[in-house]
């Protein structure tokens, strides 16, 4: 299983300092669950208290693999007073994918890193797209005056790209070799040159059929709304979780898909193919550039610099004069749809902020959550062992829950 990397800040000398007579609580003692029992709490829009069973795919599918997840209460959107709902836009911006590229990863996966363009602003806005199953509407549409060679630099081909090909479309590929129309995941698999299948015969006797849209028996996809944060996910801050989450949503993306049920010794792949790496379950981490939460670069290291005159987050935003959170998910929402993800059959999001539940469903509920995955830190969850800790990320995350009702709780 892939083992992708939690941020951390570098390890510093300790500073001496005299013992405390007592020992404030840290936000991983506290109970979590008193932050939602609040009476002038704005209703929540999942039921932390009523935790139902972690999701379960198709009958016969190991789930040992897949993140546990907690449904969404549909009941509680309609509950909500206007007064408590997250601002949405009216209309949905337009998105438009430019251009996509292959990247291998240092854990092994691979993924595709598709940019976007749009009419709301002129930042280029980012989808992480693992396993073979999602693709882009407005990338694989035909533009104008495109040749085949056009369409395989911006990355509007299917398969895999190697040296001398010349048809971005697999089934044209496979017309010329003699071959059925519709592909199969060894086929694809086989474009990739040295290593694979020698010949066409070989490959298409390999493993089963694959399609572009996301399979039914895998359930709703796995999706991550993440905002760019520098400092977390490039400087090393321990300010924030934020490169941790981004790293925990890439790691569960990047699991095997449910293999069928089988008893121990006798795994799908250790008898026949064991040699060969199973694809990934697969999701989307929408990467918005919306640094701060919405505040910028700037603005956010003058906030750092008054958490450190002792205001915390949200309190250093007001006093910059800016809203506690001034983030905006209708370009999620709308790269989401541009991905296929839309309609009933729904996602699953990775997330604590509810807010972002009912925020990345669009005004018309374009998109349907059904189910939230928690964001547990590291440090929690292994014990101390791992993760991003100290007094500042503590402090952090005690006000994602005291003041922006995060939940934490599975």
């Amino acid at each position: 299983m892939p083992d992708f990397p939690a941020h951390a800040s570098p390890a510093l000398p300790p500073i001496a300092s005299p013992k405390p007579k007592h020992r404030e609580p840290a936000v991983s003692d506290l109970d979590l669950d008193q932050f939602h029992d609040d009476s002038n709490a704005p209703p929540p829009l999942i039921s932390p208290a009523l935790t139902p069973p972690p999701t379960h795919s198709v009958d016969g599918q190991r789930h040992d693999r897949l993140p546990k997840s907690v449904k969404v209460d549909q009941t509680s959107h309609a509950e909500q007073h206007d007064s408590d709902k997250p601002k949405l836009l009216e209309t949905l911006p337009d998105v438009h994918c430019e251009v996509r590229a292959r990247i291998p990863t240092t854990t092994g996966q691979e993924m595709f890193l598709h940019l976007y363009q749009n009419s709301a602003d002129d930042k280029e806005h980012l989808a992480i797209v693992f396993g073979p199953h999602i693709r882009s509407k407005s990338l694989d549409a035909p533009r104008p005056g495109e040749t085949e060679r056009d369409r395989m630099i911006r990355g509007a081909y299917t398969g895999t790209l190697y040296p001398g090909r010349t048809s971005s479309r697999v089934d044209q590929i496979r017309q010329a070799a003699g071959a059925s129309a519709r592909p199969s995941a060894g086929y694809l698999s086989g474009l990739n040159g040295p290593g694979q299948a020698s010949s066409l015969k070989e490959v298409e006797n390999s493993v089963v059929d694959i399609d572009s849209s996301y399979p039914a028996e895998l359930g709703p996809p796995l999706v991550r709304i993440h905002s760019e944060c520098y400092t977390g996910e490039t400087v090393w801050s321990a300010r924030c979780d934020c490169g941790e989450q981004l790293d925990e949503a890439a790691r569960l993306m990047s699991l095997p898909a449910p293999t069928p049920a089988s008893t121990p010794g006798s795994e799908v792949g250790e008898s026949h193919i064991h040699n060969l790496k199973l694809p990934s379950c697969g999701g989307v981490i929408i990467y918005l550039r919306q640094e701060g939460r919405g505040i910028g670069l700037l603005s956010k290291l003058k906030a750092y610099n008054l958490q450190d005159l002792g205001h915390d987050t949200m309190e250093a935003n007001l006093l910059l004069r800016h809203p506690g959170d001034a983030r905006s998910y209708g370009l999620a929402t709308a790269m989401l749809l541009d991905l296929g993800l839309g309609g009933e059959r729904g996602i699953k999001l990775l997330t604590n902020n509810p807010e972002k539940v009912r925020a990345v469903e669009g005004p018309n509920r374009e998109v349907r959550v059904v189910e939230r995955v928690p964001m547990i830190p590291l440090h929690w969850s292994t014990g101390g062992k791992e993760g991003v800790h100290g007094p500042e990320v503590e402090k952090y995350i005690s006000t994602k829950i005291e003041k922006f009702k995060h939940m934490f709780s599975t």
